[in-house]
């Protein structure tokens, strides 16, 4: 073999090699992969078609995390809540997506579906985990329009805290692609969610923080930077904050949804406006979640 192509399968195995040091990625079946951290589990990617048992088969979905556990090992996310089944864990998914004048749905899966594609990372090191992957978003008849590269950083718990990094590129493959929040009552909701596992007390021992303090009220294009929910979960104390990162557009002042009720955050960009994906001119998206165990935010 030549000295040249040996030195690319060398690099391409180190790419996806297993983590080293305290951080692990296991393979549970063919549609999911796990992070531990010293043994303990961390989150489930789901990459293969998700589907639990009571639900249609057009509810089936992937490319997001689920379960996510907070740094005591509390469950903290949900997933196929009877409330709104399409919510799941920590996504990324948008109401609105226009392709050739015509308008699917990734947010409810309808006409248009995230698939896995291949890996591009599964490293690490004592400080850090990191899952890289491309997935495409695909019309039902199999057409792919966008491409997706979706990165993971993973940092280890420190005081009963950690933080996840998340960095989504989105590029159109072909002909242009629109992506908005939904026109729906002018909520504009759409894009990068976090959907929290039941709290004890529900609603009314649920408390919701952002940049101007504590919110009573839920929030339908709310402005703020971050936003974090507190409460209960199966007994234990537990915060889950997300963070819009400042090279994002619009921030600080991107409109979120918040939710009380089923524990629900979502940074609503682009909004209630459309902006347009295109061949070689992929959209990066940052945004940061914090982890707490027995404190508040």
């Amino acid at each position: 073999m030549k000295p040249a192509v040996t030195l690319l399968l060398l690099a391409s195995a180190a790419c996806l090699a297993p983590a080293a040091g305290p951080f692990a990625f296991v393979t549970l079946d063919g549609r999911r992969i796990q992070l531990t951290e010293n043994g303990r589990p961390v989150y489930v990617y789901n990459y293969g078609m998700i589907l639990r048992e009571g639900f249609p088969e057009e509810m089936s979905r992937s490319t997001y995390l689920h379960p996510v556990y907070a740094p005591d090992g509390t469950l903290i996310t949900d997933d196929f809540n009877k409330d709104h089944p399409h919510h799941r864990g920590i996504s990324w998914m948008w109401p609105v997506v226009v392709v050739d004048g015509k308008t699917y749905d990734i947010w409810t899966v309808q006409g248009m579906k995230q698939r896995f594609v291949r890996w591009t990372a599964r490293t690490g090191n004592p400080q850090s985990a990191t899952l890289g992957v491309e997935n495409g978003w695909y019309i039902g008849d199999g057409r792919k329009v966008v491409r997706e590269n979706v990165e993971i950083v993973t940092r280890p718990v420190e005081n009963g805290r950690r933080q996840f990094d998340f960095t989504l590129r989105l590029e159109a493959t072909g002909e242009p692609v629109e992506i908005a929040g939904t026109p729906d009552g002018n909520k504009g909701f759409g894009g990068f969610c976090f959907r929290l596992a039941p709290r004890d007390g529900g609603s009314a021992k649920t408390v919701i923080t952002t940049d101007h303090g504590v919110i009573e009220k839920d929030g339908v294009l709310e402005r703020t930077a971050w936003a974090a929910v507190s409460g209960a979960f199966q007994g234990n104390p537990e915060s889950a904050r997300l963070e819009d990162d400042p090279a994002n557009p619009g921030y600080p002042r991107n409109g979120w949804l918040l939710r009380h009720g089923f524990g629900f955050m979502n940074p609503s960009w682009p909004g209630l406006e459309h902006f347009t994906l295109k061949p070689g001119a992929p959209l990066t998206l940052r945004y940061h979640v914090i982890l707490s165990s027995g404190v508040a935010q």
